[in-house]
């Protein structure tokens, strides 16, 4: 199966083509939405405090991570989508959640007037119905 057959194409690679040695740091930062320079800053300085577990860690995830297929990006909001829901599910699913049931209730409160009698009645006697008519009518 590949990426675009998967439902997350967010996926942790290394990134060979924005590399400096194998393209860890790039992968990484395109995965956790890092800024590259300072990602790259940062490991160079935990390189120096504690250089052995840094470079071993370097080398296995060089080793362990598939290289980044020259497919297409996705665009900035599918990143960003893909990007929190691989890091944070829950939250992503409980807006989504959110929207739907606010998007719900609009269709109920659509429903209950279109099939209310005071439709009908504008509706046969020509005058605009929905809000605006109903405001026009109570002044």
């Amino acid at each position: 199966m590949t990426d675009s057959q998967r439902p997350n194409p967010h996926r942790l690679t290394r990134d060979p083509q924005r590399a400096m040695l194998a393209g860890v740091c790039a992968g990484l930062a395109d995965y956790f939405g890092f800024d590259l320079k300072g990602l790259r800053l940062v490991v160079a300085i935990l390189g120096l405090v504690f250089s052995p577990f840094v470079i071993t860690s370097y080398v296995v995830l060089a080793l362990v991570l598939p290289k980044k297929e020259g497919k297409p990006a996705l665009d900035q909001e599918q990143a960003t989508f893909w990007r929190e829901v691989s890091n944070r599910p829950a939250d992503v699913f409980g807006g989504l959640r959110h929207r739907f049931r606010a998007l719900d209730l609009r269709l109920q409160r659509m429903e209950a007037f279109v099939t209310s009698p005071q439709f009908r009645i504008d509706r046969e006697l020509k005058r605009p119905s929905g809000i605006e008519g109903s405001e026009q009518r109570e002044t």
